[in-house]
């Protein structure tokens, strides 16, 4: 019975943890939700701009309230302006794989300066998930190929528009180079160990959840959801796996991963 009662009490902790850790991702997925059936002030100030605007006083309060290290805050000033970069290129007139169908002021050509804070919640998320859970690494690959490896990755985001997509060859080699990493985590005394792999496709498919509701309130629309809103192609997947793998890598390029020798979990 006492196994039982230790499952039943990681199992509450887990989702205690796992409901810690999604703090800012969870209230910009409630704020959206909020402003596509109630937003009263549009005329005076646009959607993108007050969501940008709850973004940033979510985050100020995260950090006053001490819910967020100055670490994690620097890790999604990262992701901010990494995903910023590639949102410009997407959403460019000559490439438009998706658009923001609303109006705004405060943004960089076609993009709302709020569409960096949705890349940023995964961060944040990352960021203290990690802590969170205390991770730890064995069979991490050593930190210079896996920076090669996720400089790849963010590369062909770019230039699969023009030239060859390396996607397939991107995930033979992301099992080639992390298919025997393990992550470590611990809810209380113990900690419990996870495939890295199997990790970000959990998280991969939880975004294309959060994806689906979010073009479904219009943030931003992909070419076929212009006329009448359809369900994100589950291929949009493949996309989120390389995306968290590139996402683990900058989280443990700012907090360096604590390696433990193969096979131990104390």
């Amino acid at each position: 019975m006492k196994p039982f009662k230790t499952f039943l009490w990681e199992f509450w902790l887990f989702g205690l943890k796992q409901a810690s850790a999604s703090l800012f991702g969870g209230f910009l997925l409630l704020i959206i939700l909020i402003t596509e059936y109630w937003y009263p002030i549009g005329e005076y100030l646009y959607r993108y701009d007050f969501l940008l605007l709850c973004a940033i006083g979510f985050q100020i309060s995260l950090l006053l309230f001490r819910l967020e290290k100055l670490r994690e805050a620097v890790v999604i000033l990262v992701f901010h302006v990494v995903a910023t970069g590639m949102e410009l290129f997407k959403t460019s007139d000559a490439i438009q794989s998706w658009s923001y169908p609303g109006d705004f002021r405060i943004g960089i050509g076609n993009v709302p300066l709020f569409a960096g804070f949705m890349y940023s919640a995964v961060g944040s998320y990352l960021a203290r998930v990690s802590r969170l859970f205390e991770f730890r690494y064995n069979y991490y690959p050593p930190q210079k190929w896996a920076i090669l490896f996720v400089i790849a990755i963010y590369v062909n985001f770019f230039t699969h528009h023009f030239f060859y997509d390396a996607r397939t060859p991107l995930l033979i080699g992301s099992v080639i180079l992390f298919g025997t990493s393990w992550v470590h985590f611990r809810m209380d005394r113990e900690h419990r160990r996870m495939p890295l792999l199997i990790g970000c496709l959990l998280v991969a498919l939880f975004i294309w959840f959060a994806e689906n509701i979010a073009t479904y309130c219009r943030i931003w629309v992909y070419p076929s959801q212009h006329g009448s809103w359809e369900m994100v192609p589950f291929s949009k997947l493949v996309a989120w796996y390389l995306l968290m793998l590139l996402s683990f890598v900058l989280v443990n390029i700012v907090n360096k991963p604590e390696l433990i020798r193969a096979g131990s979990e104390k």
